[in-house]
């Protein structure tokens, strides 16, 4: 059967996630639904990342089959006049069969957003994580370069996990300060559950000055999650790219 690609962004705050789940509404589950009336059939969506409830995406990648396709535009047409506000397919491409959203992806990318001013945001509190105090970005600069390389995880790694190792590779460890934001960007060739929000949460205590930049380190050699921070909250979260080998993705 004909293969289709999607580019997706999304609010997470208006889905339970992105897998599917009996009884909530999810990214999958919407899908998966409006394409099963397009298509005339049931149909199965797979996305390169599953994303929590709460997390947003700019750049989220999946594929669909299909026994009766039709044209790309018209997908994205019908998708985007049927599937709630909070979602938006940005492109609908046809691929090779080899094409897998979650496997062949070579690169993924994450953006966590900080807020730092003292009040609360009335119009970005589902957008970004209110820490309310200044955090010191040069000493949480250099606590993530730490994390550059292949390394093991395990100190930021979920106990919900089912990895089969904790062993990854961390490419980009960024962090800008714009005026009351700061925005934590991280990218490698993929994360173990909640390993972001893990690494941010044990970050921000090192920007509190909480943490020195030698315990932050300690706590990441040490490999074990009960000594690390507490996991930052899923609204400051976005998947925001998505690459496969050729050039393609988000």
């Amino acid at each position: 059967m004909p293969r289709f690609r999607l580019l997706l962004e999304y609010d997470g705050s208006q889905f339970s996630g992105w897998q599917r789940q009996p009884l909530r509404e999810t990214v999958q589950g919407v899908l998966e639904r409006q394409l099963g009336v397009l298509c005339g059939h049931p149909v199965t969506v797979t996305g390169a990342g599953r994303t929590d409830a709460g997390v947003h995406a700019l750049g989220q990648v999946a594929h669909f089959d299909t026994a009766h396709p039709r044209e790309s535009e018209v997908y994205v047409r019908a998708l985007n006049a049927t599937t709630p506000e909070g979602l938006t397919i940005l492109e609908c491409t046809e691929v090779s069969s080899e094409f897998h959203a979650r496997y062949s992806a070579r690169y993924r990318e994450y953006l966590y957003c900080l807020y730092l001013r003292p009040e609360p945001s009335a119009i970005q509190r589902h957008r970004m994580w209110h820490v309310g105090r200044f955090l010191d970005l040069t000493t949480m600069t250099r606590a993530g370069q730490i994390l550059l390389g292949t390394h093991d995880f395990s100190a930021f790694r979920a106990a919900s996990c089912q990895a089969r190792s904790p062993i990854r590779t961390l490419l980009r460890v960024d962090m800008v300060q714009k005026d009351q934001e700061v925005h934590l960007i991280f990218g490698g060739n993929a994360f173990l559950h909640h390993q972001v929000r893990n690494m941010v949460g044990s970050l921000v205590q090192t920007g509190l000055g909480r943490w020195s930049v030698q315990q932050f380190e300690y706590v990441f050699r040490g490999k074990d999650r009960t000594q690390a921070a507490a996991t930052a909250p899923p609204w400051g979260l976005y998947l925001t790219r998505v690459a496969y080998e050729g050039g393609g993705g988000s």
